[in-house]
């Protein structure tokens, strides 16, 4: 749900903040010990594509948050490294729910949603669950060492971003 900027409350920001970011952190202190011991380990912070898109100020500053964090975290470890996928709107069991609200809110049928949202990425259909689970895998590899502290843009092409 957007929530304006005028209706958005100190405290309801203090949860959107605590729930992602200092989560995010807490984790990532309780690991990155045992992972330093061993010389190997990831830690993946899911951010999100609103970091890089106005339209949510709650999911501007808790996704810009995250990826801040991410990188001053990778700088600090340097190893275990620490990416961060960017998922866009992404097709999960809350889609249905999600849909149906914006419909209500925009007047129009839950199926021109869907449709105006797979419109707006350049593979013209939004990007599903598992799809963002097989790029956290490859950045919880071995394989993605030179992706550390980086932002990967997980959104099927959003399109009228640029994402650097």
């Amino acid at each position: 749900m957007l929530v304006r900027p005028a209706d958005l409350t100190d405290d309801a920001l203090r949860v959107e903040v605590e729930t992602k970011v200092l989560f995010y952190l807490r984790c990532a202190r309780a690991v990155a010990p045992h992972m330093a011991a061993t010389g190997w380990g990831r830690i993946v912070n899911v951010s999100g594509l609103n970091a890089q898109i106005s339209g949510s100020l709650v999911g501007s500053v808790r996704n810009v948050a995250v990826a801040a964090r991410t990188k001053n975290l990778a700088d600090e470890l340097a190893r275990p490294a620490s990416p961060s996928p960017s998922p866009g709107t992404t097709v999960t069991e809350r889609t249905p729910a999600m849909l149906a609200e914006r419909a209500a809110r925009d007047g129009v049928p839950a199926a021109e949603v869907a449709r105006r949202l797979a419109a707006a990425t350049s593979i013209g259909r939004l990007v599903t669950a598992e799809e963002v689970a097989d790029v956290i895998t490859f950045l919880a590899s071995p394989r993605s060492a030179a992706s550390t502290g980086d932002a990967i843009a997980v959104g099927g092409g959003t399109r009228g971003s640029v994402h650097s």
